[in-house]
């Protein structure tokens, strides 16, 4: 059984709007401000990319569990997150909302009722991670490409091309799986490295 995070994105292909595709950059901008008023305002370092990650890696390591009210709290923020880069990926036209909707999102593997975490492997999570990120910086060169070809695309034909969508999709993907592992710390699951 997979015990990855999960992300889902309802594609919108034909009939883009080709006003708001010229103009993505400029749109996402309050949103994004928002998102980013998540990371890391204080000093303290409990934080990592607005994640909540020192209180869960002294829950795991002294308790053994992950405390709910921060389960709830990064899949809310990491939720956010994607429908921000779904829309500046230029994967949907729906405006990012604050609220989770059935069109954009993520899924958590489940952590009560019977499944336990690894107290220690938090410790070093982030240090067996560096592969990932290796290539995950790969992949998202890749999918930055992708999305400019998207983008002249769409702004000529309002058509979001499928040879593009797998590659960005894969890429939001990965690094959800990568997050969920060394960030989030929802699973002890090693990620693939595959799209």
């Amino acid at each position: 059984m997979n015990q990855q995070i999960t992300t889902y994105i309802q594609l919108q292909v034909k009939n883009r709007d080709r006003i708001t595709v010229l103009f993505r950059a400029i749109l996402i901008i309050p949103i994004a401000i928002l998102a980013n008023s998540f990371n890391g305002f204080d000093s303290s370092n409990s934080y990592v990319a607005g994640v909540l990650f020192f209180p869960v890696v002294l829950t795991l390591l002294f308790r053994g569990s992950y405390p709910s009210y921060v389960l709830a709290f990064n899949k809310a923020l990491l939720g956010l997150s994607v429908r921000i880069c779904a829309y500046f990926l230029l994967l949907t036209d729906d405006y990012p909302s604050i609220e989770a909707n059935e069109k954009v999102g993520v899924e958590f593997p489940e952590i009560q009722g019977g499944r336990t975490l690894s107290r220690g492997l938090p410790l070093v999570k982030w240090f067996l991670a560096i592969p990932l990120y290796i290539v995950g910086a790969v992949y998202a060169v890749y999918a930055m490409i992708l999305t400019i070809l998207a983008w002249f695309t769409i702004v000529f034909t309002g058509e979001y091309p499928d040879w593009c969508a797998s590659g960005v999709m894969g890429t939001i993907t990965y690094w959800n799986r990568v997050y969920g592992y060394a960030f989030a710390l929802v699973t002890d699951e090693y990620p693939s490295f595959t799209l």
